[in-house]
């Protein structure tokens, strides 16, 4: 359908602007069921309130029954048995007996243009809510319905959380009225007084459990008069806070709390290390929903409420509840190729929608993801719970599968890999995550960024989870350290040994490769879309004393620790060479692999090669093609020599990511060292391309073309755009259907931007034979 023209338009009510052109899904049925329950009749609630056991709440089905968290209601603790509160008319209390203090009303001053949600960097959530961050004072207004009284009156505050608050679990939290303030406790001061109103300035410590919190204002005289008791209608959230220095989350670099805390888009790196690819992910920790599921995941997990101010506790938690694996989690792992039930993990581009999704159904699982989507689901939710985090990519990423800390390779006689052996893998590339937290339970040193890892790929204490590990432990080779350290260390650091199996049925050790994974670990870099290369975070430079030191140290503690290979003089090397950015897919891979002499005397060797398909976990999906390469070296000579797999080849075979391993190997007829090699590669996809149109001006109507050109040589089936753009518009699909051979598809997406500042509009492709075809376009939205 070369030139056909498709405009996808749809009118919504949505946002701040009537008449916004977002063609959504239908998320906002989320947020309208949300508004629905709030708004249920006024007696009915009074009646749920006051007699709980005759009005109950409906069930709703789940796999562990945790209801849906919402702000506008906190479970009361059976403990408060009060007498009905008097109503107040015009913000004047009725009295029930003469002189008695009781409260009217309190205002949790939770605007998000106020001096709370300003200054406890809070003012981004979307929602109207008191949105606080521990280890800092706040304030709030109680209208009495008389003056108060110091020398007669008694007042005091109580939060509550979880299920079960308890004072000595810090779940019930009484915050006294003192005259002066001190740090790291809970307390309250007067700051304020205007006739029947105070103003009180109210301090948490830096250790609080973080969580949904009901308050309740308990008056009283005295002499110990009866007390009256005022329960807030609000609820209060409180968070971790990277800003405060006694908080164990605490971040000395604004421009980094920035990017780890307060940016809700990001850059997360994929392919393979000499083709690197790039796509923008949307986090939107800020955007409606997110928080109030994020609480949710927290309640599912039944993590003990008092657990939740230990930063090392909840990401743990958190890597274990974002796969379904083994706790009916977020998301859905599939490697298959086949998503035909569900969305395909390279359709996603933000976290937006799972997290929506996962929150309305209830605890229903989301299919399916993979290792950048799980990741990239846990930098929202630490990031909006406020732990500073990011999504790490290490290409060459091994998968140790027996706690060795070595990558072993087994080959048969003729030195053609063994595949029902070769149980380890090295992965084209994998995403995990850094959060930045003190690690008070490791010796010092060990503390900063800590690696975490949501993919399920190994058991850790029973569940599919990994981490916190200690990135400076992981680069010691300290792997007794908690926690799964070893794993992470295997990842980044393994030696790759080969092993050739002897005519007698046994192995020997025929070659070590020492620099075999851990490359260009990659994160986004701080304030910029650019990368930026952490490798040195993890290991120290290849083949330096100090690395070799880590590695030998590591070893000790792994399932093989006097495994190691006896050094051969290396005079002939092999190496492969990829020009440029490497080949497309719908044409012919081409590759070069150079054979250098380093030697006075001539060489030869036979080398085999052996190309197979596989998934970018290193798991192969067959071999496509082989070949036998015979090599005559002069003294010091160089030779190259041009590799091509064709089209043809490969057109039927591709699964996800496009990825090929090249495997290398020989010997030297002269020296009989052995040579070997593998080397991971992809074919690269086309981009979509996103043209703005118009001015972007909050509350204005523009537009934005999007297009894209069918590389292959064939019909692509089932064509879905997905298009999203925090600020811009709802996420949305678009079906296009097929699109013929070397096509061009044009689509145009009319929306109204609802927020100003810099944003980024996100459109992906999702088809069966396409995968990683994304584009970007950045707008800077203006104010009307």
């Amino acid at each position: 359908m070369p030139g056909e023209r498709l405009t996808v338009r749809t009118t919504s009510e949505i946002g701040r602007f009537p008449g916004a052109a977002p063609p959504t899904r239908v998320e906002l049925t989320i947020q309208n069921e949300g508004e629905k329950k709030r708004e249920e009749g006024g007696c009915l609630w009074w009646l749920r309130k006051m007699c709980p056991c005759c009005c109950k709440h409906p069930n709703t089905t789940s796999y562990d029954v945790t209801d849906k968290v919402e702000f506008t209601k906190l479970p009361t603790p059976a403990a408060i048995v009060d007498p009905p509160k008097p109503k107040p008319e015009n913000g004047e209390a009725k009295e029930t007996d003469e002189g008695k203090l009781s409260v009217c009303s309190v205002d949790l001053l939770s605007s998000k243009a106020g001096q709370n949600r300003q200054e406890h960097h809070t003012d981004l959530y979307h929602r109207d809510e008191l949105i606080l961050r521990r280890g800092q004072t706040f304030q709030i207004e109680v209208e009495l319905n008389r003056p108060f009284s110091t020398d007669t009156d008694k007042l005091y505050l109580e939060l509550k959380t979880g299920s079960l608050p308890l004072v000595s679990k810090g779940t019930h939290v009484i915050i006294p009225l003192v005259k002066h303030l001190e740090d790291e406790r809970w307390e309250a001061k007067i700051v304020e007084q205007n006739g029947n109103k105070i103003k009180l300035s109210i301090n948490s410590p830096a250790n609080a459990v973080i969580g949904l919190y009901e308050l309740t204002v308990t008056t009283s005289s005295l002499k110990g008069d009866a007390t009256t008791t005022y329960t807030s209608s609000k609820n209060i959230v409180m968070l971790f806070n990277p800003w405060c220095e006694e908080d164990s989350v605490f971040l000395d670099n604004e421009e980094e709390r920035k990017e780890y805390v307060l940016n809700d888009t990001g850059r997360i790196y994929y392919g393979t290390e000499k083709q690197i690819g790039a796509r923008t992910w949307n986090f939107g920790q800020f955007h409606e929903g997110i928080l109030e599921a994020c609480l949710f995941i927290m309640e599912k997990s039944e993590m003990p409420p008092s657990g939740r101010g230990d930063p090392v506790n909840v990401v743990r938690v958190i890597s274990a509840m974002i796969n379904a694996q083994d706790d009916y989690g977020v998301l859905v792992g599939n490697w298959s190729g086949d998503y035909s039930d569900g969305v395909s993990p390279t359709a996603w581009s933000s976290s937006v929608e799972i997290l929506r999704k996962y929150h309305s159904t209830n605890g229903t699982p989301v299919s399916y993801g993979q290792c950048w989507v799980f990741s990239g689901i846990t930098t929202t939710v630490l990031r909006c719970l406020g732990i500073p985090s990011r999504s790490v990519t290490n290409f060459q990423s091994a998968h140790d599968t027996d706690v060795s800390l070595t990558t072993d390779v087994y080959l048969n006689e003729n030195l053609e890999p063994i595949d029902y052996l070769n149980r380890d893998s090295v992965w084209n590339f994998h995403v995990w995550n850094d959060c930045w937290m003190a690690r008070p339970d490791l010796p010092p040193g060990n503390g900063g960024w800590q690696a975490v890892d949501a993919t399920p790929q190994e058991t850790s204490q029973g569940t599919f989870r990994c981490g916190p590990a200690s990135v400076n432990a992981i680069r010691s080779g300290h792997v007794y350290l908690k926690h799964d350290t070893p794993f992470v260390f295997a990842e980044v650091n393994s030696d790759k040994i080969y092993w050739q199996r002897n005519l007698d049925g046994t192995f020997k050790q025929i070659y070590s490769e020492k620099k075999a994974v851990g490359h260009c670990i990659s994160t986004k870099a701080v304030g910029s879309d650019k990368r930026a290369d952490i490798t040195s975070l993890y290991k120290h430079e290849e083949d330096s004393e100090e690395e070799r030191i880590a590695v030998e140290t590591a070893s000790r503690y792994g399932s093989k620790p006097d495994v190691y290979s006896t050094p051969v003089a290396e005079d002939v090397s092999v190496e492969v060479k990829v020009d440029g950015e490497g080949p497309r897919v719908g044409a012919d891979a081409q590759l070069k692999i150079l054979v250098k002499n380093l030697s006075s005397q001539p060489r030869q060797a036979t080398i085999h090669s052996q190309v197979a398909v596989m998934y970018y976990t290193g798991v192969l999906k067959g071999t496509i093609k082989k070949e036998q390469m015979p090599v005559e070296l002069s003294p010091n000579e160089e030779k190259t020599i041009d590799w091509v797999l064709p089209y043809q080849q490969y057109q039927s075979q591709l699964v996800d990511q496009a990825a090929f391993m090249l495997t290398l190997c020989g010997r030297v007829t002269e020296t009989k060292q052995v040579l070997a090699n593998q080397t991971t590669f992809r074919l690269r996809t086309p981009d979509i391309t996103i043209t703005p149109i118009g001015d972007a001006v909050v509350g204005k109507e523009m537009a934005a073309k999007i297009t894209f050109t069918n590389p292959l040589p064939s019909t692509l089936k089932g064509v879905v755009f997905r298009v999203e753009g925090l600020g811009l518009q709802e996420g949305h699909e678009v079906v296009v259907g097929d699109v013929g051979a070397h096509s061009k598809v044009t689509l145009t997406e009319h929306f109204i931007p609802s927020q100003p500042g810099p944003r980024k509009l996100v459109a992906s492709l999702d088809c069966e034979q396409l995968s990683q075809v994304h584009g970007v376009a950045d707008i800077v939205v203006l104010e009307q």
